[in-house]
């Protein structure tokens, strides 16, 4: 049995294992691969694993070989399950495994913007303090979490863990589901939902239009989710004092995606998810999806919802 994975890279960069796999069949990693590469890749194998190549029914229809997909993440918003299921193709995904790696890395973009402490870091190592009068200083209003407010939206696994936290710092949380209106007026606003066809981009003007006037919104969900021509524009107004995102529309960025050059928008390299014991939860669960696929089993079926 042929097994692919399309995208090796990002999950085990080499500091990992794919032993639980290559104990099931013939596997090939790639460390990552374009959509006109994918056909050629998939060859006759029965088995696809991917996170980010587009597989659509047209692709499915190319390969007669291919019964089983298996998503690399907890999303599969990439993969078209609905033409899966028509063409009797099991998808799989990995739920869950990165609950409290995304709810810290949340939890360290909104500090990182009430501290700054990259831009101090820079200054000190720079030689500011060195040659300052005063004791300290700061060059970014520091901003105390305890008494602020934050909204979140999407309220699964994720979402209940950023909050958890963020009332541990003493905020007060508003779940965006149960009071849209008190979640739209919180110091902070946190992205924690799936991105499907119907939210695509919904935080557009109008979403943020019904934001507290200065606030800071926070994504670590999907890029699709915002409209970031509309948040840009809201950041160079003022409309929002600053956004922290790990994840956009298009990854890698194109060069000219409107958040790249605002100094008020922090952008990591979707890199929430990735620590080790993350990433080595993947591996683990990839084989024991598999596995149960071919033993009958339905572990963490997604085309039978």
């Amino acid at each position: 049995m042929k097994i692919v994975i399309f995208d090796g890279h990002t999950i085990n960069p080499g500091d990992l294992s794919w032993d639980a796999l290559e104990a099931i069949g013939d596997l090939t990693v790639y460390d990552a691969t374009r959509p006109e590469e994918a056909l050629e890749r998939i060859g006759d194998a029965e088995i696809l694993m991917t996170s980010k190549c587009p597989v659509t029914k047209e692709f499915m229809q190319q390969c007669p070989n291919l019964r089983y997909i298996g998503s690399t993440a907890t999303g599969y918003n990439n993969i078209d399950v609905d033409a899966a299921r028509e063409l009797g193709i099991a998808v799989t995904n990995i739920p869950a495994y990165s609950t409290e790696a995304v709810a810290q890395h949340t939890i360290a973009l909104i500090l990182e913007l009430c501290n700054n402490v990259g831009l101090h870091n820079d200054s000190v190592k720079s030689g500011e303090w060195t040659n300052c009068k005063y004791f300290c200083y700061w060059k970014a209003p520091v901003m105390l979490l305890s008494g602020k407010s934050l909204g979140i939206v999407g309220y699964g696994q994720i979402g209940k863990k950023v909050a958890e936290i963020a009332k541990a710092l003493g905020m007060s949380v508003h779940v965006y589901s149960r009071d849209k209106e008190a979640a739209m007026k919180c110091d902070f606003v946190s992205l924690h939902c799936p991105l499907t066809k119907e939210n695509a981009g919904f935080v557009d003007a109008n979403f943020i239009g019904q934001m507290k006037p200065g606030a800071i919104l926070i994504n670590t969900a999907r890029g699709g989710l915002i409209d970031e021509t509309a948040l840009a524009d809201a950041l160079r107004a003022g409309r929002l004092s600053a956004a922290a995102v790990d994840v956009l529309s298009q990854e890698p960025p194109a060069a000219a995606n409107p958040l790249l050059k605002l100094s008020n928008c922090i952008i990591t390299p979707h890199m929430a998810w990735a620590p080790e014991e993350m990433r080595s939860i993947i591996c683990r669960t990839l084989a024991d999806n598999l596995n149960s696929f071919l033993q009958g089993g339905t572990l963490n079926r997604v085309d039978l919802k």
